[in-house]
């Protein structure tokens, strides 16, 4: 099957479609874990500093986009910082997919002039995000601030929309780092 752009999926079009009872052959979640690092330090308030990546529009994240920046965002600070940060996903991918199958090569022009708006076949999943949600966010030690932003940059690529990097909380410990 060849590859769709993401642009297919990106704009949010029409009522939110969950209800997975009614489909068959949801594809899996590909995101592997929502909460990576030191989740016990972070859970007793153990890190100061709080950094998190804010979406600037409303769009749908595919699930693989997701998976992505957790994977590049966490391998960045995980090398850096060691046990010293709690990387935590905060969007779920709910919205299912899905994609009207045209036929392609020759004659498929008579073959495909069937049904007009079709319900289509699931091809995956997506998150629905709204202008301002918080995506991923990353709680670490003043020390290892600077990784854990040069983090979320590298996990602000994988998205179809720009997004801002913001200090929700700690920005006083940081008064001679910055």
């Amino acid at each position: 099957m060849a590859r769709k752009p993401a642009s297919m999926y990106r704009r949010l079009k029409g009522q939110a479609f969950t209800r997975r009872q009614y489909t068959g052959g949801v594809p899996n979640n590909r995101i592997l874990r929502y909460f990576m690092g030191n989740r016990k330090k972070a859970e007793a308030g153990g890190f100061p500093v709080k950094v998190v990546l804010i979406a600037d529009n409303s769009c749908q994240i595919q699930d693989k986009a997701l998976e992505a920046a957790r994977q590049v965002a966490n391998a960045r600070i995980r090398d850096a910082a060691g046990e010293n940060y709690a990387l935590r996903m905060h969007t779920y991918p709910h919205q299912i997919l899905r994609e009207n199958k045209q036929a392609t090569g020759a004659g498929a022009d008579r073959v495909s002039q069937g049904m007009r708006q079709a319900f289509g076949k699931n091809v995956g999943t997506a998150a629905r995000v709204q202008r301002g949600q918080t995506v991923i966010s990353i709680v670490t030690t003043p020390e290892n601030y600077i990784v854990a932003r040069d983090a979320l940059r590298k996990a602000n690529c994988k998205f179809p929309t720009p997004c801002t990097i913001k200090v929700t909380e700690g920005s006083d410990h940081l008064k001679g780092l910055v």
